[in-house]
């Protein structure tokens, strides 16, 4: 027994001469839609970056899981997520059947989804790539993170000052501590008039994607009987029209996403089942419930020349991953319920100060558990994701995207759409890069500064559909919108609401008084001697200017009048008593007032 022990420490000693510490400035785990755009992003912001995925591609559930249809944010199209769509518009622009509307549905392969993510790695400096490469520990190490990876047959260990847990399951925050909820809160939990009246333990369905090509007529692509498969899991699609159903989920090169519901291949969910311990055999019974499927649509629906695409390199030729709609929520330095989308600028905490991200997804509702209320959402408005939603509270240095985003069940609904998560991973790798850069914490974080930060790479602060980034003024109007000087108006349609900027619409003075007077502490002695009428006007904004700034009004108002048309481009007439558009406010004042930087906390209350 002697000899064997000493064989052992011998081996453990071994192992540990040819451990690895590798050290960084952040850490992402998980190369999700989210996980990918955050380690772009803080490479991007020049700081060292390492990015782990434990499996083969980048992208996550709209790759490895099949969920490569989406029409989510096609209006908000910010940053990475927008030079991604470009990317993949570009790759198939000449493909039968691509559709050239600006704003059009983006589909794609995985596998060509999986390969533009890796180029876009590919091409950063400051950013390590790690696939195939579990994580096996989390643990606090001062302020920053140890983790030890799995690389190559043998354990390694990272040091990071800050890390991104980008899993779609939460499983690195887990490891490190982090508190969680699941299911649907209570009304008297989030304050949500919608939210039921008692907590309820339930959360949406996960549906295990598959991808099928139309091998011909003449070809069978039939798979072999499925171990277990009963006909009856599919009786609901009995006398349907698959074919049509097929076709409803087209890409490009003969293939088509099938992504249905009850009796297709969505499942219950639950945290129990999601949980570490149980995920690989509920994974392994639902993966054979698809194949199921597969083979009914084959066999009964006479589809047997639609086979399996092989693109994932499985044994069974589906995805690695399914589409996860939700698991478990962390607890983080805020949490944003319905209200902070609905009526954002009505609630004491002004979270949209704080936006670093934006997304405009109808909420889903999929429960094959029969608990699952269908929650009557009215229109739902485009939105800003807070800052706070995405730092851990009580662990320094933590951030989560995904299922882990710091919300009530009843926002979770939206955000856990692949598109809004890849424009909300690059305001976390923006928050990530902020505290490596200046050597600080979660604890320390300025909004403002990441804000700045985001709108370098082309974020979307407010979810405006009408201002593009291509606007000439989009950063002025981002700006000084941020501070609820000037805000967004909902547009209804069906059941959606765009959020519009209307720039050259007229400014009213009950609208920009209140921010004025709660930025600018001279802004009384102004409105009480002025007296503005009902709308706002040029020359109204000038003078208000010329008293915060202290400068000459005639010099002021004749230096913007040579600029008028030559600097500013306005294309309205230089009149002083004409009311102002929005536009022209904007401008001028992120000018000369730049209201945006005052200093905000997380909960968008003005710190003095």
């Amino acid at each position: 027994m002697l000899k064997n022990l000493l064989v052992a420490l011998l081996c453990l000693g071994t192992i540990h001469a040819h451990a690895d510490t590798i050290r960084t400035d952040v850490l992402v785990i998980g190369g999700t839609a989210s996980g990918t755009s955050a380690a772009l992003q803080c490479a991007r912001s020049k700081v060292k970056t390492i990015l782990v995925e434990p499996g083969a591609w980048l992208g996550g559930e709209m790759t490895s899981g099949a969920m490569c249809i989406m029409d989510a944010n096609r209006n908000l199209p910010a940053g990475i997520f927008g030079e991604f769509r470009k990317k993949v518009r570009e790759f198939y622009a000449k493909t039968p059947g691509f559709d050239t509307t600006a704003n059009a549905v983006l589909k794609f392969e995985p596998y060509t989804g999986a390969a533009i993510l890796k180029k876009m790695t590919d091409t950063v400096k400051n950013l390590t790539l790690k696939l195939n490469t579990p994580f096996t520990s989390v643990k606090k190490n001062g302020t920053g993170w140890m983790v030890t990876i799995k690389e190559n047959g043998k354990i390694n260990t990272i040091k990071a000052q800050i890390l991104i847990d980008a899993t779609p399951t939460g499983d690195a925050a887990a490891m490190a501590g982090a508190t969680f909820t699941s299911g649907f809160e209570s009304r008297k939990d989030t304050g949500e008039q919608l939210a039921p009246e008692n907590a309820i333990p339930v959360t949406q369905d996960i549906t295990w994607c598959a991808i099928l090509k139309d091998f011909g007529k003449a070809v069978d692509k039939t798979i072999a009987r499925p171990e277990g498969y009963n006909e009856e899991l599919y009786a609901g699609l009995k006398g349907k029209d698959l074919l049509k159903m097929v076709l409803g989920g087209k890409l490009y090169n003969d293939k088509y996403m099938i992504k249905w519901g009850e009796w297709g291949n969505s499942f219950k969910s639950s945290p129990e089942l999601l949980d570490p311990k149980n995920r690989e055999q509920y994974y392994k019974e639902t993966r054979l419930k698809v194949l199921g499927l597969v083979y009914f649509i084959q066999t009964t629906g006479g589809l047997k020349n639609f086979g399996l695409s092989d693109e994932f390199g499985t044994p069974d030729q589906l995805p690695p991953i399914p589409y996860m709609r939700e698991y478990r929520r962390a607890k983080g330095e805020v949490r944003m319920v319905l209200d902070d989308i609905f009526t954002p600028y009505a609630r004491n905490s002004k979270l949209y100060r704080t936006s670093i991200a934006v997304g405009d997804a109808s909420p889903g509702q999929h429960f094959v558990d029969k608990r699952g209320p269908q929650t009557p959402y009215p229109p739902f408005p485009a939105y800003s994701i807070a800052l706070g939603s995405v730092v851990v509270k009580d662990l320094e240095n933590l951030l989560v995207t995904e299922k882990s985003l710091s919300t009530s069940h009843l926002v979770s609904a939206s955000a856990f759409y692949p598109s809004v998560q890849m424009v909300l991973g690059q305001g976390a790798g923006c928050v990530a890069a902020y505290c490596a850069f200046y050597k600080t914490t979660t604890k320390h974080l300025n909004v403002r500064s990441i804000q700045g930060e985001l709108l370098d790479f082309k974020g979307y602060l407010m979810p405006f559909s009408d201002v593009p980034l291509s606007d000439r003024n989009f950063r002025a109007i981002q700006q000084v919108s941020a501070t609820g000087m000037l805000q967004g108006v909902q547009k209804v349609t069906g059941k959606t609401a765009a959020v519009l900027f209307r720039p050259d619409s007229l400014v009213s003075t009950a609208e920009v008084e209140p921010v004025i007077r709660e930025i600018y502490t001279r802004a009384f002695i102004w409105f009480n001697k002025n007296k503005p009428g009902a709308q706002f006007t040029l020359g109204n904004l000038l003078s208000f200017i010329s008293e915060i700034t202290l400068t000459e009004p005639k010099v002021l108002q004749g230096n913007i009048q040579k600029q008028w048309k030559d600097v500013y481009k306005f294309t309205g007439t230089y009149d002083l008593t004409r009311p102002i558009t929005r536009r022209e406010f904007a401008v001028l004042t992120n000018k000369f007032l730049n209201p945006f930087a005052r200093t905000v906390d997380l909960t968008g209350k003005l710190v003095n």
